[in-house]
């Protein structure tokens, strides 16, 4: 039994992966390529210089209507369970590359009976020409020693590709959030101009009445009539119009969600979920937008290109792979498993690349330049976050003194309107000048809302292009500093 345990050892020891060197380039992270600071002055707000993180959306949409909307979205959406399925996927193609890493071991079991009509007695000393073969076995298959990094590599490509997509779920979960704030905003925006078309249309109504009683007391001539229509006709064709927008909004809305929304659910104005906008922290720098999922994603992407270039290096050095098969063999079931039943082979190969037509030297440049295309990406991914946050913060530098812009101009606009009707109906003025002030007044009221939009708009583009920090676990997705190879192999659960 000894021997037997030491031709064990002998194998188990052919099995074990031999630690080889690594052809990896050494990662170093490219430089941005953008300011270490977002813009000052002009329309730029003040924002001092501070490593601030990323904030959560429960911090800024406060509204509990929105925030039940955006949680059932995160729940229901479909495109987003397209990116999960991109996960599971991502995470199955790593265990397949990481099992490379180590032998695989096959179990096998057989047994083969024969006659021979020419012999007189048979091997196996029964019944005459009959042989009988029993066998178990457990081998080794074509296992490669990893000399030069090549499965290593490969391995770690899949671990960095794996690491990218669980990022992009981050990124589309992001993406979710903000598309349904916005949505949920425009409804709003959409049911509040619908309300200030039908408040016109009902003022406008009582205007067209009072002149056509003028009218026919011949107090006035027709033109004061037509006059009085236009901005009826006008506010009803809009009317009309919103009613279907509002319904599309709506519809929007639930595709974002992934099921229907209830009427408690949704905002009833602009005005009403305008006041549950929280402002972001004004302390700010650009350093921020390297924990952006998309930013995390791109750079993900540029490690599993680094690797690439590794497992394309280790192709054109020599290649060994061990084989070995242990097991039983008797003709009699009985006296299989004995120590004079025991066999076992083992064998290693050696491939030695000699002429392959310039395979391997264009596999090598073609990683190469992936590399290359990587780091490219990866930096416009971060020049693309910085404009999308210097643009957005551009805006909120002025969009206080826009609303308040807007604000004092309904209400001058809706003074002089009260004016100028009661100087018609005392028959002070004509009823162009009531017209122009109906029709300024309407105007005004829809520009202060579209500007309440624009100043939600404008918080959600903030939220979402400086990244949330609240869509993933904080475990789940490794930071791009994290411990590479072998280290996050072993503490992935």
């Amino acid at each position: 039994m000894k021997t037997l345990k030491n031709r064990w050892a002998i194998l188990a020891a052919m099995a074990l992966p031999i630690a080889g060197c690594s052809l990896e380039p050494s990662y170093e992270r490219p430089g941005p390529a953008v300011p270490g600071q977002f813009p000052v002055g002009g329309p730029y707000p003040a924002l001092p210089v501070s490593g601030a993180q990323p904030v959560r959306y429960t911090d800024i949409f406060r509204d509990p209507r929105l925030q039940t909307i955006i949680g059932r979205a995160l729940a229901n959406n479909q495109n987003l369970q397209v990116a999960l399925g991109n996960v599971r996927s991502a995470r199955g193609q790593l265990r397949s590359a990481r099992a490379d890493l180590l032998p695989s071991f096959t179990g096998l079991a057989g047994a083969s009976v024969a006659r021979n009509r020419g012999a007189a007695q048979g091997f196996g000393g029964a019944g005459g020409g009959v042989t009988q073969i029993y066998n178990a076995s457990a081998g080794l298959t074509a296992f490669e020693i990893d000399l030069f990094g090549r499965v290593r590599s490969t391995a770690n490509a899949a671990l960095n590709e794996y690491l990218a997509t669980e990022a992009g779920v981050r990124a589309a979960r992001l993406t979710l959030v903000g598309e349904t704030a916005s949505a949920y905003y425009t409804l709003a925006t959409d049911r509040s101009l619908l309300a200030i078309a039908e408040d016109t249309v009902r003022s406008a109504q009582r205007s067209v009445e009072l002149t056509r009683a003028r009218l026919q007391g011949g107090i006035i001539g027709r033109t004061d009539l037509r006059q009085a229509e236009t901005i009826l006709q006008q506010a009803r064709a809009d009317r009309a119009d919103l009613t279907a927008v509002v319904a599309q909004d709506r519809n929007a809305l639930e595709l974002l969600v992934g099921a229907p929304v209830t009427d408690a659910e949704l905002p009833q104005s602009i005005e009403t979920a305008d006041p549950l906008l929280a402002e972001l922290p004004a302390a700010l720098d650009s350093r921020i937008l390297l924990a952006r999922p998309d930013v995390v994603q791109a750079e993900y992407t540029l490690r599993a290109a680094n690797a690439r270039i590794g497992a394309a290096r280790a192709q054109f050095f020599p290649s060994i792979s061990l084989t070995g098969l242990v097991g039983f063999a008797s003709n009699a079931l009985g006296s299989l498993f004995t120590n004079s039943g025991f066999t076992y082979n083992g064998g290693a190969d050696a491939g030695v690349p000699l002429f392959d037509g310039g395979f391997n030297r264009g596999n090598l440049e073609t990683t190469q330049a992936q590399r290359d295309i990587a780091v490219a990406q990866y930096r416009l991914t971060i020049q693309t976050a910085f404009r999308e946050v210097s643009g957005a913060l551009a805006r909120r530098g002025v969009i206080a003194e826009q609303y308040a812009a807007q604000l004092a101009l309904q209400e001058a606009a809706a003074d002089t309107f009260r004016l100028s009707d009661a100087r018609y109906r005392e028959g002070i003025d004509g009823f162009l000048t009531t017209l122009d002030a109906q029709r300024t007044l309407y105007g005004a009221r829809r520009s202060l809302a579209l500007t309440r939009l624009v100043r939600a708009d404008n918080l959600v583009t903030l939220y979402r292009t400086l990244g949330g920090a609240d869509l993933v676990p904080e475990a789940s997705i490794a930071p791009p500093d994290a411990p590479r190879g072998s280290e996050v192999l072993r503490g992935e659960r």
